[in-house]
């Protein structure tokens, strides 16, 4: 039995999917309906969910953070993103499922052509939002086709459902937050204030934590509390929380200005709000909405007004991220010594994921990882969100590319890194392939843009080099990251439908790459934070840029240096010599030669 945080047990059983899928389908024809959609989401549409909420999962064995599964009596589909095609198809029956992906064929499309008689289709209201049945329906107008909200079909078949976690929801210090949750509210309130809203409701639960300076345990790898929220015009607020997950210090940390109320409250507190009430349309459920319109209250639609504060730092939690960073490259750097000193043919993917982990916990400060350790070698590389598992562990072989994307969570911030290495001597091709994406990351750390300009506006500076050569990757280069948060925070993004503007403060990866199936894989990532821009002589005001905040070498065996034009050398250059400057005092020994070594200059 592994002693890491990481399981190595299979998640889910693709061949339960049939028969559990003949089970809903009688369940469906016996409530008169001609399908029913399983989202891989919960009540508060964050992309992490407890136990009992995988019911896509359960359903069809895919273990993805994103996807959709439509039912009906003579097909199923399941839909998912450019991370997950190869996944999909390997946890899933295909003679059952048929895998889609969600830009190409969006679930409405499919219905619409399976419904040519139309049917109503069910959908569990606590697990959609308006933004998302709201596209669909008007996809599926005049096709017969109706979205029917029911209780959820899949909570009737699922025998063995785990209870809902119990984690304890605890103080996060106010000289890390730097800004107590009374500020915070007050300035929150008079936002709404200025709007005109008496109030807004809080679903995702890294808002309600960062909110709040609390954190939780409900939920794997983000340390928020599975948990909502009510913030008042006049600055209080209501948490909706079990009892007993909240401890006397939490009380009194939260004072006067929070009610502390069971989640059975929350459909009451609802109804009782006086309008207008701001609900944000892409991440509310709709049974938000349907409990405020049942009781005649205004709605609003606006933005969580946690998002935008939360997303834009401020010089401590900047400060504390930077440190946080620091510690956890170190652990990295002496992961990479260690593996660099073993033997081709003698390191398994699971070790990887075990051996890191250790160092990271050696540091004395790991919370947890803050996802799942991605450890592909050779073809497993080229699944985007591969997770090893006992069944599916592979032996590093020479001349393997190992993706190796990891993070953790520690008080003062959440990392995310990934190196692509070379395990014995790589190929011309494959050194071609990252050297491309490296010349993609050197060109979004450098970059330099006017205000007001959104991810979408430098996503092509990461993916040129790579279209010179028509190859792309089909994931987002960059996400937001919360500091001893939530890994994937919105709304920040880089990726060509990005629209919200960078701000500084915000915290991103910057992470291009390409994928052979069945072959390699290659990924670079740093995490990167917007920043004021130095001013140029004669230059214009305003200007931001990246700060870079992740310190660990990339694989210089793998670069091929004649493809790399001189800014691209000096910059990789530069960036070695601040690895070994932030990083070299914190190693020694063999650790320490292996940094000298790693980051030399070209």
């Amino acid at each position: 039995m592994s002693g890491t945080i990481q399981s190595f047990a299979e998640a889910a059983s693709p061949e339960q999917g049939p028969p559990r899928l003949a089970r809903l389908r009688e369940a469906l024809a016996g409530d008169g309906l001609a399908g029913c959609l399983v989202p891989r989401a919960d009540a508060h549409q964050g992309e992490c969910v407890a136990a009992c909420d995988e019911r896509l999962a359960w359903l069809t064995g895919f273990t993805g953070s994103a996807g959709l599964c439509a039912v009906l009596a003579d097909a199923a589909a399941i839909f998912v993103d450019g991370r997950y095609r190869a996944q999909v198809r390997m946890q899933t029956d295909p003679d059952h499922f048929e895998p889609l992906d969600s830009r190409e064929t969006p679930p409405e499309d499919w219905l619409r052509g399976r419904l040519c008689d139309g049917g109503a289709v069910g959908f569990d209201p606590w697990l959609h939002a308006r933004g998302e049945i709201d596209r669909m329906e008007r996809a599926l107008e005049g096709t017969g086709v109706e979205l029917r909200p029911i209780p959820n079909p899949v909570d009737r078949l699922w025998d063995d459902r785990p209870a809902p976690p119990m984690g304890r929801i605890w103080v996060y210090p106010e000289d890390l937050a730097g800004e107590s949750h009374a500020a915070k509210r007050e300035r929150l309130a008079q936002a709404l204030r200025d709007a005109g809203h008496r109030a807004a409701v809080i679903t995702l639960p890294d808002s309600v934590a960062w909110l709040l300076n609390v954190r939780g345990g409900d939920l794997p790898r983000t340390p928020a509390p599975r948990a909502f929220a009510i913030l008042r015009d006049t600055g209080e607020a209501a948490l909706f929380a079990e009892d007993a997950k909240i401890d006397a210090e939490a009380r009194a940390h939260l004072g006067d200005g929070v009610a502390i109320l069971p989640p059975d409250a929350f459909a009451a507190e609802l109804r009782g709000l006086e309008g207008p009430v701001r609900v944000e349309r892409a991440s509310a459920p709709i049974a938000v909405e349907e409990e405020l319109r049942g009781a005649g209250v205004q709605i609003e639609w606006g933005a969580d007004p946690c998002v935008l504060p939360k997303a834009a730092k401020n010089a401590a939690e900047i400060a504390a991220t930077r440190e946080a960073h620091l510690r956890d490259a170190a652990a990295m750097c002496a992961f990479l010594a260690w593996l660099d000193a073993q033997p081709p043919d003698s390191v398994t993917e699971i070790d990887v994921v075990e051996r890191l982990e250790e160092r990271r916990r050696a540091t004395g400060r790991l919370l947890d990882i803050s996802f799942d350790t991605i450890a592909g070698s050779g073809p497993h590389g080229a699944i985007v969100h591969y997770r090893v598992t006992e069944s599916s562990n592979r032996t590093l072989k020479a001349g393997d590319l190992l993706v190796l994307d990891s993070g953790g969570q520690y008080l003062d911030g959440t990392t995310d890194v990934t190196r692509t290495l070379a395990v014995g001597a790589p190929g011309a091709e494959e050194r071609a392939v990252f050297t491309r994406v490296l010349q993609g990351m050197i060109a979004l750390s450098r970059a330099r843009w006017p205000r007001g300009l959104a991810g979408r506006d430098l996503d092509a500076l990461a993916r040129q080099p790579l279209w010179l050569a028509d190859l792309d990757y089909g994931h987002g280069t960059g996400h937001g990251v919360g500091v001893c948060l939530s890994v994937h925070e919105g709304p920040q993004r880089i990726g060509p439908r990005a629209g919200i503007p960078l701000e500084p403060g915000m915290i991103l990866s910057n992470e291009p790459g390409h994928y052979r199936e069945g072959a390699f894989g290659v990924r670079i990532e740093n995490l990167v934070a917007v920043a004021e821009a130095d001013p140029l002589p004669g230059g214009a005001d305003g200007r931001l840029c990246f700060e870079t905040l992740t310190f660990v070498p990339i694989d210089r065996r793998l670069i091929d240096p004649a493809m790399l034009a001189a800014p691209e050398r000096e910059w990789l250059d530069g960036y070695h010599r601040d690895c070994l400057e932030r990083i070299g005092p914190r190693l020694e020994g063999e650790e320490l030669a292996w940094l000298e070594r790693a980051a030399a200059p070209l």
